[in-house]
């Protein structure tokens, strides 16, 4: 993954310490209702779209740019499905993250799935019920996302 030139500097001084990062994720639906899906070059697995806002990007907004910069799709972001502290992340480098990701039901308007960018193998369309191997997360946020239901969050009880 493209880690931000901010971020970058941030780690000059912080070292490989954990980081408390922003990050949001889009759940990317087609007219047909296919899921947009990318297969991550870092790790290879498939997952949602997702990235890092830069300083003052509204979260919205990162989302709509990631999902173009990642796979050459345009999209509008519909709702907030899903606002989510997860769990921590090592990488290989020895950098410790963890992200507060707000995750959007977005809506393609454009454009044609393609790889885009070095953060991605492979980019697709996928039926929802006919989706590659998916972490739990992703899953349930695609569920959330075909679902009529508000905003999920974490309950304070």
């Amino acid at each position: 993954m493209a880690t931000p030139d901010f971020i970058r500097t941030i780690r000059a001084s912080a070292g490989h310490q954990l980081l408390w990062l922003p990050g949001v994720s889009a759940v990317v639906f087609d007219d047909t209702g296919r899921v947009l899906l990318g297969q991550r070059s870092d790790n290879r697995r498939w997952s949602l779209i997702s990235g890092i806002p830069d300083p003052g990007e509204q979260p919205a907004v990162c989302a709509v740019r990631e999902v173009y910069e990642e796979t050459a799709v345009h999209c509008e972001v519909e709702r907030v499905l899903v606002v989510d502290a997860g769990k921590q992340v090592a990488y290989d480098n020895g950098d410790i993250c963890q992200f507060m990701d707000i995750t959007f039901r977005c809506r393609a308007v454009g454009g044609e799935a393609r790889v885009n960018d070095d953060e991605s193998l492979q980019v697709g369309w996928f039926e929802p019920d006919a989706l590659p191997k998916l972490s739990d997360h992703s899953l349930f946020r695609i569920k959330q996302a075909l679902a009529d239901e508000p905003t999920w969050f974490q309950p304070t009880s």
